[in-house]
């Protein structure tokens, strides 16, 4: 069963499902453990692709993508069943040039959802709320993550995967700031460091 499109953008998601479907093939047969062993940890922006960016094809590696590409709990998670159930033995930090994190911290968004739940602008003068009423001051006690340095987010978050105590010494993990300008990763020396294997 097919579910009626309800906007221009929900036909278009499936009119490309069903051209990708025709011609799926053998993916269908693909195992559930990644076959190349590693897992990426990045952020949602659309301006990533991490299949492009790591020459990955259906079935290579496990991509875990939040806001930022940060270390959260949730990471965390799905980074242990990552290794524990499915054998990945690398993993990859990659943020980003040109992030919307580094745009507001966590006393700005706070500020706007408590002022209203409808989508924000951003101007010369930052951020502000397009309509006032319906917010909630529920979003000040959420942590957002936000980014100072993308080089030392990077580093912050290889080290408090590599300290975690689900984490076990012998996966390697790297750190990169993928460049929205050029599409290169480059190397976070110090995420690399303190990312190296510590066992095995």
């Amino acid at each position: 069963m097919t579910a009626r499109p309800r906007s221009p953008v929900h036909r278009e998601v499936l009119e490309a499902n069903a051209r990708y479907a025709a011609a799926f093939g053998d993916k269908g047969r693909l195992p559930l453990p990644p076959a190349r062993r590693f897992a990426i940890l990045t952020c949602m922006d659309a301006r990533l692709d991490p299949a492009k960016l790591a020459g990955l094809a259906e079935g290579d590696a496990h991509v875990i993508r939040n806001a930022g590409g940060r270390a959260s709990d949730d990471a965390l998670r799905s980074l242990v069943i990552s290794h524990k159930l499915l054998g990945t033995r690398e993993w990859f930090v990659v943020h980003h040039t040109d992030c919307g994190m580094e745009l507001f911290d966590d006393e700005v968004m706070g500020d706007l959802l408590a002022g209203s739940l409808a989508t924000a602008s951003h101007g010369a003068d930052g951020w502000r709320n397009a309509t006032d009423g319906g917010g909630s001051p529920a979003g000040r006690y959420v942590k957002w993550l936000t980014i100072r340095d993308q080089a030392a987010s990077v580093v912050d978050d290889v080290r408090r995967i590599r300290t975690h105590p689900l984490v076990p010494g012998d996966v390697a993990i790297h750190g990169y700031v993928y460049d929205v300008r050029s599409g290169r990763l480059q190397p976070v020396e110090a995420a690399h460091e303190a990312g190296r294997p510590t066992a095995g």
